[in-house]
Protein backbone atom coordinates (compact mmCIF):
# COMPACT_ATOMS: atom_id res chain seq x y z
CA UNK A 1 0.00 0.00 0.00
CA UNK A 2 3.03 2.60 0.72
CA UNK A 3 4.44 1.56 -2.22
CA UNK A 4 1.70 2.41 -4.23
CA UNK A 5 0.94 5.68 -2.91
CA UNK A 6 4.46 6.25 -3.17
CA UNK A 7 4.45 5.34 -6.90
CA UNK A 8 1.89 8.02 -7.48
CA UNK A 9 3.05 10.85 -5.12
CA UNK A 10 6.53 10.92 -6.60
CA UNK A 11 5.77 11.72 -10.00
CA UNK A 12 3.30 13.98 -8.94
CA UNK A 13 5.68 15.91 -6.66
CA UNK A 14 8.40 16.26 -9.79
CA UNK A 15 5.57 17.04 -11.94
CA UNK A 16 4.74 19.70 -9.43
CA UNK A 17 8.33 21.29 -9.08
CA UNK A 18 8.88 20.97 -12.78
CA UNK A 19 5.44 23.41 -13.42
CA UNK A 20 6.50 25.68 -10.73
CA UNK A 21 10.28 26.27 -11.71
CA UNK A 22 9.08 26.38 -15.71
CA UNK A 23 5.99 28.27 -15.45
CA UNK A 24 6.68 32.06 -16.29
CA UNK A 25 5.36 34.06 -12.89
CA UNK A 26 7.43 37.44 -13.03
CA UNK A 27 7.11 39.93 -15.12
CA UNK A 28 10.63 42.06 -16.13
CA UNK A 29 11.93 44.55 -18.83
CA UNK A 30 14.60 41.48 -19.99
CA UNK A 31 17.74 41.84 -21.37
CA UNK A 32 18.37 38.56 -23.50
CA UNK A 33 21.71 37.94 -25.88
CA UNK A 34 21.12 38.59 -29.58
CA UNK A 35 19.15 35.95 -31.53
CA UNK A 36 18.68 34.02 -28.00
CA UNK A 37 16.57 33.09 -25.38
CA UNK A 38 19.78 33.46 -22.52
CA UNK A 39 18.84 35.93 -20.35
CA UNK A 40 21.02 37.96 -19.45
CA UNK A 41 20.03 40.65 -16.93
CA UNK A 42 16.44 41.71 -15.73
CA UNK A 43 14.30 44.55 -14.35
CA UNK A 44 11.60 42.91 -12.01
CA UNK A 45 8.24 45.15 -12.62
CA UNK A 46 6.62 46.48 -9.61
CA UNK A 47 3.57 48.03 -10.30
CA UNK A 48 5.45 50.83 -11.84
CA UNK A 49 5.98 49.77 -15.58
CA UNK A 50 7.72 52.72 -17.41
CA UNK A 51 11.61 52.72 -17.62
CA UNK A 52 14.26 55.00 -19.08
CA UNK A 53 16.86 54.46 -21.25
CA UNK A 54 19.96 57.01 -20.45
CA UNK A 55 22.77 57.27 -23.16
CA UNK A 56 25.79 59.60 -23.86
CA UNK A 57 25.43 60.74 -27.41
CA UNK A 58 28.57 59.83 -29.37
CA UNK A 59 29.23 62.82 -31.29
CA UNK A 60 27.32 65.51 -28.78
CA UNK A 61 28.49 64.00 -25.85
CA UNK A 62 25.59 65.23 -24.18
CA UNK A 63 22.80 63.37 -22.43
CA UNK A 64 19.78 61.77 -24.49
CA UNK A 65 16.95 59.99 -22.42
CA UNK A 66 14.45 58.15 -23.75
CA UNK A 67 11.07 57.36 -21.98
CA UNK A 68 9.48 54.22 -22.19
CA UNK A 69 5.73 52.51 -20.46
CA UNK A 70 4.50 48.83 -21.21
CA UNK A 71 1.39 48.46 -22.94
CA UNK A 72 -1.26 45.91 -21.85
CA UNK A 73 0.18 43.88 -25.21
CA UNK A 74 3.36 43.85 -23.74
CA UNK A 75 5.07 46.06 -26.39
CA UNK A 76 7.48 49.22 -25.28
CA UNK A 77 5.60 52.62 -25.86
CA UNK A 78 8.16 55.54 -26.55
CA UNK A 79 6.10 58.57 -24.83
CA UNK A 80 8.87 61.28 -25.05
CA UNK A 81 12.24 61.62 -25.63
CA UNK A 82 14.78 64.32 -24.22
CA UNK A 83 18.35 65.95 -25.61
CA UNK A 84 20.79 68.84 -25.01
CA UNK A 85 21.98 69.29 -28.99
CA UNK A 86 20.31 69.79 -31.87
CA UNK A 87 22.46 67.98 -34.17
CA UNK A 88 23.32 64.80 -36.37
CA UNK A 89 20.52 61.98 -35.26
CA UNK A 90 18.17 63.96 -32.94
CA UNK A 91 14.91 65.28 -34.22
CA UNK A 92 14.49 68.51 -35.38
CA UNK A 93 10.34 68.74 -35.17
CA UNK A 94 7.40 66.76 -33.31
CA UNK A 95 5.59 64.42 -35.02
CA UNK A 96 1.90 64.43 -35.53
CA UNK A 97 0.27 64.32 -32.34
CA UNK A 98 3.45 64.82 -30.38
CA UNK A 99 5.05 68.64 -28.79
CA UNK A 100 8.13 69.90 -29.14
CA UNK A 101 9.30 71.80 -25.69
CA UNK A 102 12.20 73.54 -24.81
CA UNK A 103 13.02 74.03 -21.10
CA UNK A 104 15.90 74.85 -19.42
CA UNK A 105 18.30 74.35 -22.15
CA UNK A 106 16.91 71.18 -23.20
CA UNK A 107 14.54 69.42 -26.19
CA UNK A 108 11.70 67.24 -25.32
CA UNK A 109 9.38 65.93 -28.00
CA UNK A 110 6.46 64.74 -25.53
CA UNK A 111 3.42 63.00 -26.36
CA UNK A 112 4.78 60.14 -28.11
CA UNK A 113 3.04 57.58 -28.98
CA UNK A 114 5.62 55.62 -30.31
CA UNK A 115 5.79 51.58 -29.64
CA UNK A 116 8.21 48.19 -30.10
CA UNK A 117 7.57 44.78 -29.74
CA UNK A 118 11.17 44.97 -28.26
CA UNK A 119 14.02 47.23 -28.65
CA UNK A 120 17.81 45.98 -30.11
CA UNK A 121 20.85 47.86 -28.00
CA UNK A 122 24.53 47.62 -28.42
CA UNK A 123 25.95 48.46 -25.05
CA UNK A 124 28.34 51.42 -25.04
CA UNK A 125 32.24 50.67 -24.73
CA UNK A 126 33.27 53.84 -24.52
CA UNK A 127 31.67 56.71 -24.17
CA UNK A 128 28.05 55.71 -24.16
CA UNK A 129 27.31 54.55 -20.80
CA UNK A 130 24.17 52.86 -21.17
CA UNK A 131 21.95 53.80 -18.09
CA UNK A 132 18.48 52.25 -17.21
CA UNK A 133 16.18 54.22 -14.84
CA UNK A 134 13.47 52.35 -13.27
CA UNK A 135 11.68 54.11 -10.28
CA UNK A 136 14.18 57.48 -10.41
CA UNK A 137 17.26 55.33 -9.66
CA UNK A 138 19.55 54.77 -12.21
CA UNK A 139 21.56 51.46 -12.74
CA UNK A 140 24.66 51.85 -15.21
CA UNK A 141 24.47 48.65 -18.08
CA UNK A 142 28.13 48.01 -17.68
CA UNK A 143 27.57 46.93 -14.58
CA UNK A 144 25.53 43.91 -15.57
CA UNK A 145 26.27 43.43 -19.01
CA UNK A 146 29.39 43.49 -20.47
CA UNK A 147 29.96 46.77 -22.89
CA UNK A 148 29.69 45.97 -26.71
CA UNK A 149 27.22 43.64 -26.23
CA UNK A 150 24.23 43.70 -28.52
CA UNK A 151 21.34 42.39 -26.31
CA UNK A 152 17.70 42.17 -27.42
CA UNK A 153 15.40 43.94 -24.91
CA UNK A 154 11.75 43.64 -24.03
CA UNK A 155 8.79 42.80 -21.46
CA UNK A 156 7.66 39.32 -20.53
CA UNK A 157 7.09 36.90 -17.89
CA UNK A 158 10.46 35.17 -16.69
CA UNK A 159 10.17 31.56 -15.07
CA UNK A 160 11.75 30.95 -11.30
CA UNK A 161 14.76 29.06 -13.34
CA UNK A 162 15.13 32.29 -15.88
CA UNK A 163 15.25 34.65 -12.67
CA UNK A 164 17.33 32.36 -11.43
CA UNK A 165 19.96 32.14 -13.85
CA UNK A 166 19.91 36.07 -15.42
CA UNK A 167 21.10 39.09 -13.18
CA UNK A 168 18.62 41.36 -11.69
CA UNK A 169 20.11 44.69 -12.44
CA UNK A 170 18.16 46.45 -8.96
CA UNK A 171 20.60 43.91 -6.88
CA UNK A 172 23.66 44.40 -8.53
Amino acid sequence: MLKRKLLFLIPLFILSISIFIFIPIKEALVFKYENTDEVIAYIPFSNEKSFQIKYTHSIHLSDVVESYKMTENNEMMQYELMFEDFAIGMPSEAGEGEKFIVSDGKYYLKNMRRTFPSIFLRTGKVRANHTIIYENKEYPLAQSIKPGTLVHIKGEKLTILQLLKGVNILEH
